[in-house]
């Protein structure tokens, strides 16, 4: 083996029953790369990560780490080659602080009776001095989602890693802090340290890693320098064949009518948003954008009625609504889907037939008030072929599915009281690119067949590809709206960083 080469695959399998979710895989790390792996959910990404990280055993094939034959059975042997994990599933403590999250595993083997609180806030902000500007005596749970993946990644940092394993890790980050956790991998990379890097995201592939792996099905399909391949190139060896349309066609001329489903009239709740208006025809796809922490999602979430009071008016297909509980807004026929899937949008214990009827039970009950589980089979069932959800029995827990499907069946859940208006926040957020192509596909179907839908991305393509109209949020108010040849990633950037709408391009 080259002196270069840290870690070598070889020939590595493993399934669950009749599952093999690695076939025979290869895969191969140089010192001081940063080395992209690519593929769609369920391809068998994580599965080798684990493998590498000792949480998994594989059932045959070798593991050869620095030119020597070695057995990683546990992550505290994965901890001692020099391998550090940051999950996608943010997995800390919430209830202690920043700092002794980040050295619990020091803190574990020490010896004293007595917690040097202050030493190892010191030490915590030593890390963070290269990261963020993050208090380590907060409590985890005071964090945003954003500064909690920032605290998994700081963890990592401070074990004696050679090499770094990175699941996703700008899914809950800011553009801001992507960038500078981009500068942080490039440094490691140069003192040596090899970087696995897993993203559905080809920007962030081509944009700051030396080479991509691609698996597909369990299989090792390739392996490419970044600069003699492009996007294009790796997408199709993800899904096996050309993506011709990530996006559907939008709504035509013919095809737009006049008739409004949703009209907001000087929606406000201090300090997050005032003084908000805008309107959502039928048919049509409404996107709403803005920087992180711009109040879009807490508009969104105000109209609902998901947290707290709100002042302003709200008309539902012509009828006004009077809410006071999110309850209301199922009732009247208008539901959100969080972007936080795994945390709001579904039970990932619970079978996939009981999280698709979760929102509104009495539809699949008995005259008894007990759950008719034929009834609630048939609905799942029904949403499901809807929705082309890919599964094995109605019965098995949504955590046994891939991230687009678990997506598709927290959809469903929405689609299983009839709504008549979806909010879908990050809809494809840790989605591979196939299931992008499907779900929106799905939307626009919706859309069509007269749902009102209204989409927050942080994924400029994702909102320019998908939306009709495109409301950018500002400060908590509506900075500027655009639509048709206006809807540029220039536009709806000049409008959410302030810009006058007078100096858009079209």
């Amino acid at each position: 083996m080259p002196d270069n080469v840290i870690l070598k695959i070889s020939n590595v399998s493993k399934s669950f029953g009749a599952i093999r979710a690695l076939r025979g895989v290869d895969f191969e790390l140089r010192r001081g790369e940063i080395h992209a792996l690519a593929g769609e959910n369920g391809a068998g990404k994580s599965t080798l990560m684990n493998v590498i990280d000792g949480i998994l055993k594989p059932d045959s094939g070798e593991i050869i780490w620095d030119g020597k034959p070695v057995r990683i059975n546990s992550p505290t042997k994965a901890q001692k080659l020099g391998i550090g994990f940051v999950h996608q599933e943010i997995a800390l403590c919430p209830d202690v602080s920043v700092a002794e999250n980040i050295f619990m595993a020091t803190t574990n083997i020490s010896r004293s009776f007595l917690m040097d609180y202050k030493g190892l806030e010191a030490k915590a902000r030593e890390v963070f001095r290269q990261l963020s500007d993050i208090d380590p005596s907060v409590l985890v749970r005071d964090l945003s989602i954003s500064n909690q993946q920032l605290v998994e990644i700081a963890k990592a940092l401070t074990l004696d890693c050679k090499v770094l394993i990175l699941d996703e890790p700008t899914a809950a980050l800011t553009d801001k802090e992507a960038q500078v956790l981009f500068g942080i991998m490039r440094r490691l990379a140069d003192s040596g340290i090899a970087i696995i890097y897993i993203s559905h995201r080809m920007v962030e592939i081509f944009d700051n890693c030396d080479r991509v792996t691609v698996f597909r099905d369990g299989q090792y399909i390739t392996t490419r320098n970044v600069t003699e391949i492009e996007p294009g190139d790796v997408v199709n060896a993800m899904v096996g064949r050309k993506i011709e349309n990530l996006y559907p066609d939008k709504q035509s001329r013919e095809e737009a009518s006049p008739d409004i489903i949703l009209a907001v009239k000087g929606l406000t709740q201090h300090p997050r948003f005032s003084d908000v208006s805008f309107h959502l025809k039928k048919g049509e796809i409404l996107g709403i954008a803005g920087l992180i922490g711009s109040g879009r999602s807490e508009i969104v979430k105000g109209i609902c009625r998901l947290d707290g009071d709100v002042s302003g008016d709200v008309w539902l297909n012509g009828e006004p609504l009077v809410l006071k509980h999110y309850q209301d807004s199922i009732a009247a026929g208008m539901v959100y889907l969080s972007e936080d899937r795994k945390g709001d949008g579904i039970f990932l214990d619970m079978p996939i037939s009981a999280n698709v009827s979760a929102l509104k039970l009495q539809q699949v009950a008995s005259p008894l008030g007990l759950i008719n589980r034929e009834l609630e089979d048939g609905q799942a069932e029904r949403l499901g072929d809807k929705l082309n959800l890919k599964c094995g029995q109605l019965s098995d827990p949504v955590s046994s599915l891939s991230g687009g499907n678990q997506q598709k069946v927290a959809i469903a859940k929405m689609l299983s009281v009839n709504p008549k208006l979806i909010f879908l926040d990050e809809p494809t957020r840790g989605v591979d690119v196939g299931a992008k192509a499907e779900i929106h596909r799905i939307l626009r179907e919706l859309a069509r067949s007269g749902v009102g839908i209204v989409v927050i991305s942080s994924e400029l393509p994702e909102l320019i590809g998908v939306s009709d109209r495109v409301l950018v949020v500002r400060e908590g108010r509506i900075g500027g709206v655009v639509e048709g040849d206006m809807i540029t990633e220039e536009n709806i950037m000049h409008l959410a960083s302030g810009l006058d709408a007078q100096e858009l391009t079209g």
